[in-house]
C-alpha cells in the first residue's frame, strides 16, 4: 500500500506512526525544515504552502492507494484539491480518500445529542470551509471510483497537546457558561479511526469524538486534581476577556453520539472520556 497524505501534522503522523513496515508514505509539510526530518523517517515529503502545483507531488498521488486530507481548507477552498483534484480523480491505483474534518459542521445544536444524520447548519466560517471540503472532496472521489469517508473530528488532545500542558505554563482558564459542554478525542484515537477506514474502505460520514461530552472547566478541575495544583478561578463567560476566535469556539453547543464510529469502524476507543485520556498522559509525565 502506498498513503499520500496532505498535511503531515499532528493527527495525521500519529497515524503513521502505527502503519506496519512496508507501506510507503509521501505527502505534504509547510516547511522545508520538517520535510527534512520527515525524510530522515524514510517518508517522502513535499513542501506544499498551497502554491504552486508541484508536478512531484503528481507523480507520487498517481501512485497513491490511500489519500489522507488533514489540512484545512483555506478560505477560498482546499488548496490540495485547487492544485492536485484533477491527478486525484484521475489516479489509477487510489481505491480510497479519507478527509479529517470537524464537528464544526453541525453547529449550534443548542446541547442535543446528535449523529452524522443532524442537518449541517455551521455557525462560524471554519465550520462553513468544512462543509464546502467534504462536498469538494466527495465530487473528486466519486469521479476517481474511491470511497470517501469524512470523519468530523472533536477536539483533538494528546501528547504535547492538552490541559495539563496549560495548567503547567499557566494559561489554562475556567471559563463557565452554563450548559456548555464539549466532545474530545484523544490523537491515538483518531490513528484507530483511520485505521478502520482505511481498513474496511469505509464510506460515509463518521463523528470521531469520546462518549461523554462535559463541561470545559470540569475538565480543568480534574487536570488539575492530577497534577496537584488548585484550579484557575471559574470566569463567567459573558464577561471573560477572549480573543473573538476563543469565543466562538463557545457558539456551538452539543453532544456527538459516536454509535456509527464504533460500530462501522470497529473504534474501541482507548480513551473513552478526558478522565482516562489525561490521566493516562499524567501518568507518562505530561
Amino acid at each position: 500500500m502506498k498513503l499520500f497524505v496532505f498535511g503531515l501534522g499532528y493527527s495525521a503522523l500519529r497515524y503513521v506512526a502505527t502503519l506496519p513496515a512496508g507501506v510507503a508514505v509521501a505527502g505534504t509539510v509547510r516547511t522545508h525544515e520538517k520535510a527534512r526530518m520527515l525524510t530522515q523517517r524514510a517518508i517522502e515529503a513535499f513542501v506544499f504552502d498551497g502554491g504552486e502545483r508541484d508536478e512531484d507531488v503528481a507523480a507520487s498521488l498517481r501512485e497513491a492507494n490511500v489519500v489522507l486530507a488533514s489540512a484545512p481548507p483555506a478560505a477560498d477552498g482546499d488548496p490540495a484539491l485547487a492544485r492536485y483534484g484533477a491527478d486525484i480523480a484521475a489516479s489509477p491505483a487510489l481505491r480510497a480518500i479519507v478527509y479529517l474534518s470537524t464537528i464544526a459542521v453541525y453547529g449550534d445544536c443548542g446541547g442535543a445529542r446528535i449523529d452524522e444524520t443532524a442537518l449541517l447548519r455551521p455557525t462560524s466560517e471554519r465550520g462553513r470551509a468544512r462543509v464546502s471540503a467534504e462536498d469538494a472532496w466527495r465530487r473528486v472521489a466519486t469521479t476517481a471510483g474511491a470511497s470517501l469517508a469524512s470523519l468530523r473530528l472533536a477536539g483533538i488532545y494528546g501528547p504535547g497537546r492538552n490541559v495539563l500542558v496549560k495548567l503547567r505554563e499557566g494559561s489554562a482558564r475556567r471559563i463557565v457558561k452554563p450548559a456548555q459542554t464539549f466532545n474530545r478525542i484523544h490523537v491515538d484515537d483518531i490513528a484507530a479511526a483511520i485505521a478502520g477506514v482505511v481498513g474496511r474502505r469505509a464510506d460515509g460520514d463518521f463523528n470521531i469524538a469520546d462518549d461523554e461530552p462535559a463541561p470545559p472547566q470540569d475538565v480543568i478541575a480534574y487536570a488539575a486534581a492530577l497534577l496537584g495544583l488548585p484550579p484557575p478561578p471559574e470566569e463567567d463567560f459573558a464577561t471573560a476577556d477572549m480573543t473573538a476566535i476563543a469565543r466562538s469556539f463557545y457558539s456551538d453547543n452539543k453532544r456527538i453520539d459516536n454509535t456509527k464510529m464504533k460500530r462501522d469502524l470497529g473504534v474501541a476507543l482507548a480513551f473513552p472520556s478526558y478522565r482516562e485520556g489525561l490521566s493516562a498522559l499524567a501518568a507518562a509525565g505530561e
